[in-house]
Order: C-alpha cells, then sequence, then structure tokens
C-alpha cells in the first residue's frame, strides 16, 4: 500500500503561540496545517482584513497549506438557548477557513443522544441543519471529529440533516480510546461524509460513558473523583503513533479503499514532548509512503 495523502500538523500541539507554531510544522516535515481558531490570537472576532491576509502570506511562504480551521465550542449545540450564539460564531470561523485557504471547520457538536425525541438531539439537529445550509452555500464543511458516539449512531444523525455540509473529521483514536468502536469498520460506515482526518493513536483500559468524557447538557456524574481518574489515564490514554491499538495499516487501507484522497492530520494532545512525538509521527506515515 502506497499512500498518497498529504500529512498536516495541529499547530496548537506544539503548545507555542500561531506562527512559531507554523514554524515547527514546517521543520518537522508537514505538508499543511490545522490550526484552532475559537479564541485567542485566532479567533475570527479579533483578526482584521489586513491581519487575515498576512497570515495567509506567512503560511504561503513557508509552503504550507491550511488543511482545516478547528471551531470546537464547549459542549457543542446541545443547548438551544445557547446555540443562536454559537452558530453565529461558527459561521465566522468557517468564513476566516475559506479566506485562509480551506473548506473544512473541524467541531464537536456534543455526545449525539440514542433518542431521537430528546429535545437536546432536536436542538443539535437544527443548528446543524443551519450550520450545513450555510456551509454548503459557500461549498464548504464542518467536520464533526468522531468519538463521543458509535459510527452508526453520527452516521444516523447525519443521515436525518439531507445534505453534506455537516460532515466528518474521521479520528480512529476517540473511536478507540472512548467508544471502543472499530475504526476501519468506522471509516467504511462514514464514507460518503469524511471530509478531514486525523492520524491520532491511544489505549482503552476500561469502558467509560462517553458523557463523563466530552460532557452533556443535563448529565451529572454520580461519581465526582471520575474526572480526575479520566485526567490520570484510567481509563484511556493517547499515546505517541505506533504505541496505541489503532491498526494504522488496516485504517490507511480503509481510507483507500473509500477513495479519501485529503490530509491526514497529526493530532497529539499529550505528552511531554510534543515536537518529538509530532515529528516521529510524520515519520511514522512516511512508512507508507
Amino acid at each position: 500500500m502506497k499512500l498518497t495523502n498529504k500529512i498536516g500538523v495541529i499547530v496548537d500541539g506544539f503548545r507555542l503561540p500561531v506562527r512559531e507554531g507554523l514554524q515547527k510544522a514546517k521543520s518537522v516535515g508537514a505538508d499543511g496545517v490545522q490550526i484552532f481558531a475559537v479564541h485567542g490570537e485566532m479567533d475570527p472576532d479579533h483578526l482584521s482584513v489586513s491581519s487575515r491576509q498576512e497570515l495567509k502570506k506567512y503560511i504561503d511562504s513557508l509552503g504550507l497549506e491550511v488543511t482545516a480551521l478547528c471551531g470546537d465550542i464547549g459542549h457543542g449545540f446541545q443547548d438551544r438557548s445557547e446555540n443562536d450564539r454559537k452558530i453565529e460564531k461558527s459561521k465566522r470561523i468557517l468564513d476566516l477557513a475559506v479566506e485562509l485557504g480551506t473548506n473544512v471547520v473541524t467541531t464537536h457538536i456534543g455526545v449525539i443522544p440514542e433518542d431521537e425525541n430528546d429535545p437536546v438531539y432536536e436542538a443539535m439537529q437544527a443548528a446543524c441543519a443551519e450550520l450545513s445550509a450555510y456551509a454548503s452555500s459557500l461549498g464548504a464543511h464542518f467536520a464533526v471529529e468522531t468519538g463521543p458516539e458509535t459510527a452508526a449512531t453520527l452516521k444516523r444523525f447525519l443521515d436525518s440533516l439531507g445534505t453534506r455540509g455537516v460532515a466528518v473529521n474521521f479520528d480512529p483514536a476517540n473511536l478507540v480510546m472512548v467508544t471502543g468502536d472499530d475504526p476501519v469498520e468506522g471509516v467504511k460506515l462514514l464514507r460518503d461524509y469524511i471530509v478531514h482526518t486525523h492520524v491520532k493513536d491511544g489505549i482503552r483500559y476500561k469502558p467509560i460513558d462517553p458523557r463523563e468524557v466530552y460532557g452533556s447538557l443535563g448529565y451529572e456524574s454520580k461519581d465526582q473523583s471520575l474526572a480526575k481518574r479520566i485526567e490520570a489515564g484510567e481509563f484511556f490514554r493517547e499515546v505517541p503513533l505506533g504505541q496505541g491499538v489503532v491498526d494504522f495499516e488496516a485504517y490507511f487501507a480503509a481510507l483507500r479503499e473509500i477513495g479519501y484522497t485529503g490530509y491526514l492530520t497529526i493530532e497529539r494532545e499529550t505528552g511531554q514532548n510534543p515536537e518529538h512525538d509530532i515529528s516521529g509521527a510524520v515519520q511514522f506515515i512516511r512508512q507508507y509512503k
């Protein structure tokens, strides 16, 4: 198997200011970058027209592309009373993404309830329908990151929207760590929706309710110690590529089978030496090229 996909990295993984992170991304051999754009220096509310143009020129000067922006806002769109604000913010992030040369904003929409008559489900559905229409008008996508629910539940939700303006950012490690879902089968199931992918590895030690990990409107943990136990890695742990249980040969083969030609974007959220781990991840992917 020979991969032809370009390699991206999430700039924020270096834990540096954006421009320094961009330089690091270039130095480790990435082709593109994903950037968090909800608050801080990349907040679209704080970026003037000239600042956006300057940033785009700087990224271009490094020979990099923007693979996607990250637009995670709180617990997603579960709270109808908050959704107008969050939807408008999401639209502004997508506008910024298009200006920077990408048509993808990745996001978490919240844990999708199994019951389609749940008011939370209905609130999420209404918000995503509006976001999908807006994204489609720009030829773009809000890409829901896999993990908070199984691939089958996510597909049922996306099918209910009727358009692909809200699509999928496929993260195999999230499925392995949180839901115990099979990433390869998930790729095949969500094949019509995948517009961006993460390359991340992890290990699951014990089952855990996804609501404990991602939070959910109206849900309160009965065990107040769980948050600390989750943070300590008792239930799952993100690890450098190749050290977890994601079968990357099978994962990459599945992506190739469905005709996915987009970016493989490295995400490293933990660890003491992110630059070392991200650089190693670039080399790990190159084994398949």
